[in-house]
């Protein structure tokens, strides 16, 4: 009596896993099915079913990528010193790129379609324009955001690079943050000082005598 062969059980998170996990350790055009099928010792049409296509596969190992981003973030965002936040922040975004390059790579250069409009995406946008506008004191203050994140990918990019050289940055990373938190502080001041200045002038309006039109 013969056994039976049957099919090999699969699951979207065993096959997810597989696909990070070759993104991390192997050449980043390998992920594709017949690579992670190969590695399940499965054949590609088996995974179908669950990733239709490379473009399916690879917006889940972004996605995946973003969560893990996500997990580094929000611990920074309990901090409720907004300096010490964005500080934080800026070091949480930096350890995630240091220790996934590959999979921090796969996200931010490869630019896959749809990434950063997801869900996850846009929780990790969000932190980082909240970090941003609670030095800057101005609410949705995207361009503190943007100049944050591309100057924190340009770092991350030049470090792992080698770009630094031998003697290293010299403390360039410090004194980066520091021009933007010093730079924040001063918009943050204008916006009291502009709403301390209209707050006067209303109340000289409303004096005894004044000629309210003007």
């Amino acid at each position: 009596m013969f056994a039976m062969a049957y099919p090999k059980l699969l699951s979207s998170a065993e096959i997810l896993k597989t696909a990070v996990h070759i993104m991390e350790h192997g050449d980043a055009d390998g992920i594709s099915l017949r690579a992670v099928a190969s590695a399940l010792g499965v054949k590609a049409p088996s995974l179908y079913r669950y990733f239709p296509d490379k473009d399916a596969l690879e917006l889940a190992v972004a996605d995946e990528a973003l969560r893990s981003m996500l997990a580094e973030l929000q611990n920074a965002a309990a901090i409720t010193d907004p300096e010490s936040r964005f500080r934080e922040t800026a070091e949480a975004y930096l350890r995630f790129a240091r220790e996934r390059f590959p999979l921090y790579s796969f996200i931010v250069q490869n630019r896959i379609p749809g990434s950063y409009g997801s869900a996850v995406g846009k929780a990790v946008w969000n932190l980082l324009l909240e970090a941003a506008s609670g030095v800057s004191g101005q609410p949705d203050d995207t361009a503190a955001a943007v100049a944050t994140w591309s100057f924190l990918h340009g770092y991350a990019t030049l470090e792992h690079s080698g770009a630094f050289g031998v003697s290293g940055p010299k403390g360039g990373l410090e004194r980066g943050v520091e021009a933007f938190l010093s730079n924040f502080r001063g918009r943050a001041e204008a916006v009291r000082n502009g709403h301390s200045t209209r707050a006067t002038e209303v109340r000289r309006l409303k004096k005894p005598g004044t000629d309210e039109r003007y």
